[in-house]
């Protein structure tokens, strides 16, 4: 049974994960509605793989050992906030492209989403911290933080290959869900491609000037 919890719960991390508003959803969503499902859902398998990547080098210790180095993971924040700035600059040309033809350049999703992905703060610190936490051999009581009373009823083994697999299959459950339920909306409304690629840029403009200046300003 604590198998099947230990899926579950990884399921539902994996779509906690990918789930809230941020830059990574942001070039999805501009794919997808610009572009049609498929770019969207290969945008999100650019962000995915960078995750991959990252739980690989968590196995081998480097994200442990970046840790250690403040300054590096400075400038990989820094490098993040200024890409942000550059595909958000790209989504307003997009839009511009989408309103003078029905047929929208082709799709560079996957790239752009990896990139952003391994220069990503949020992917970066959550790979830091919690990431090394799921790596890590033990057993979490998730409903026990809530009330003694439920204690012991979901229990999550941490460093099991299942909690790992849940998450990335709730991930990966994200990706294809998500620009599908775009691209049925974009089809019901004509404007909405533009909508979107505006709020991406915006989206995309926010977070990397707030990473810049996080930088910077320290």
């Amino acid at each position: 049974m604590a198998l099947l919890e230990t899926v579950v719960v990884g399921v539902a991390f994996g779509l906690a994960l990918a789930a809230p508003p941020g830059p990574m959803n942001a070039i999805i969503a501009e794919e997808s509605v610009l572009r049609g499902w498929k770019a969207g859902f290969k945008t999100g398998m650019g962000a995915m793989s960078a995750d991959i990547l990252f739980f690989v080098l968590a196995l081998a210790g480097v994200v442990a050992f970046v840790r250690e180095f403040p300054r590096l993971q400075d400038a990989m924040f820094l490098a993040g906030g200024v890409l942000m700035l550059y595909f958000a600059y790209g989504a307003i040309r997009g839009a511009n492209e989408a309103f003078r033809s029905e047929v929208a350049s082709e799709s560079r999703g996957f790239s752009k989403a990896f990139l952003l992905s391994v220069s990503n703060p949020y992917q970066i610190l959550f790979w830091l911290t919690a990431g090394v936490g799921l790596l890590t051999p033990g057993t979490v009581d998730v409903l026990s933080y809530a009330s003694g009373s439920l204690s012991g009823i979901v229990v999550v083994e941490t460093g099991s290959p299942a909690l790992v697999v849940g998450l990335f299959c709730g991930v990966a459950g994200w990706i294809l869900g998500f620009p599908a339920a775009l691209t049925a909306a974009e089809s019901r409304m004509e404007s909405f491609a533009p909508v979107v690629a505006y709020g991406s840029s915006a989206v995309l403009s926010g977070f990397g000037l707030y990473f810049i200046g996080d930088v910077l300003l320290l």
